[in-house]
């Protein structure tokens, strides 16, 4: 017999994996002091795009040699800079697990058309053997993957003595998962993921090494404006100080300085990282007493924190065809939305079929409770209505 709805619903049901939730206590009122009508480039609103380069810098703990920017286009764009700038300028290991490592592989291979690159793959739930990443060839790979729920447990794989630079697309795991600096060349985030702000900005940090790349190297092909990182061969310095290449929504940039301010009241990087990990610790509880359902990472160390995908194990799902899969593990999450207790918990489009619940440091434990019931109440009542 069907479960009856739970009687509680989560105070704030948004668990969608990008835009994330937005902290709690989050309103309008947060945009009051935002810069609107005036130049980005005006003294005040360099100002403000500078406070937000400062307060992540001192939030992540950046090396005071590591440049930071704001670019264009959001992780994907950050990403996408790097690639083109740095690449090619000798071997490199494209690291895939999930469909956004596997774009980069993408990039790489039909779009820059790299003649020396190795691709070390992994289905969904699992990690490329990490040992097989050469020291001397670049290295391209997400710190955690959005999709699979997969996240790599440390940089203990990353050697001190590389001559090859790291690239790491680390937009869901920056300010929920504690990252090995000296170890990462180049990183890039977005706001969109565990601050909860909007799109369509990213991060790019860079490494003294990475520098070096950039004023030393010209790749082959052209580059367009919005990936140009160097000016006559010099770093352009500009967009490290809070000059952005082109016009930033300064909604945004405040929307950004709120989720930054909240950061640090509540503690910092440390407290980002415990709400996290809290999050994870309750689903994996709550998973733990259950035999239809599991995470998709098949190595416990590897889960995530903050992109928790799971996988149903139930004999009847097993025994679906594949469509009937998608179609069953869709109608879970529309019947949660459909009670206004979670919405946007479907898997990603290019994952196995399931459930992907956001569980950054935006994500109140006390929703996150709220919820867990209602995936077995909707659990039992597709089950019960499509395995007859």
């Amino acid at each position: 017999m069907p479960l009856p709805p739970p009687a509680a619903r989560p105070k704030n049901p948004c668990f969608s994996s990008g835009p994330c939730a937005k902290r709690p206590g989050w309103s309008l009122d947060a945009l009051d002091g935002a810069w609107l009508g005036r130049s980005h480039r005006a003294k005040g609103g360099k100002a403000k795009l500078a406070d937000v380069i400062a307060r992540s810098r001192a939030i992540l703990g950046l090396p005071d040699d590591y440049r930071l920017g704001i670019v264009p286009a959001s992780d994907t764009g950050a990403v996408e800079m790097a690639l083109w700038s740095l690449l090619g300028a000798r071997g490199v290991d494209l690291l895939a697990w999930e469909s956004f490592g596997s774009a980069w592989v993408t990039d790489a291979a039909k779009q820059l058309k790299l003649n020396d690159m190795r691709i070390m793959q992994a289905d969904y739930g699992a990690l490329p053997d990490l040992s097989k990443v050469d020291r001397m060839r670049d290295a391209v790979f997400t710190w955690n993957g959005t999709t699979s729920g997969v996240r790599v447990p440390n940089g203990d794989w990353i050697a001190d003595n590389r001559g090859g630079l790291t690239i790491c697309d680390a937009t869901s795991a920056a300010f929920a998962m504690d990252l090995p600096w000296p170890k990462l060349d180049v990183v890039t985030w977005s706001w969109q993921k565990v601050l909860g702000g909007e799109a369509a900005h990213g991060m790019l940090a860079l490494s003294p090494r990475a520098v070096e790349r950039l004023e030393t190297y010209k790749p082959a092909w052209p580059l367009p404006k919005i990936f140009r990182l160097t000016k006559n061969g010099k770093l352009n310095e500009e967009i490290f100080t809070g000059a952005t290449i082109n016009t930033p929504s300064m909604l945004c940039v405040e929307d950004a300085l709120d989720s930054l301010r909240w950061a640090k009241k509540i503690g910092g990087l440390p407290a980002l990282i415990d709400r996290a990990e809290a999050n994870l610790a309750m689903v994996a509880g709550w998973v733990g007493d259950r035999d239809w359902v599991d995470f998709l990472a098949e190595d416990p160390v590897t889960r995530s924190c903050t992109s928790m995908c799971l996988k149903i194990v139930d004999p009847w799902f097993q025994a679906l065809p594949a469509p009937d899969q998608a179609a069953a593990a869709k109608a879970i999450a529309a019947h949660i939305e459909k009670a206004d207790a979670g919405y946007d918990l479907a898997a990603h489009r290019d994952a196995p079929p399931g459930l992907r619940i956001w569980g950054g440091a935006t994500v109140a434990r006390e929703d996150l409770e709220a919820l867990l019931p209602w995936l077995d109440w909707a659990f039992e009542k597709v089950k019960a209505t499509q395995g007859k």
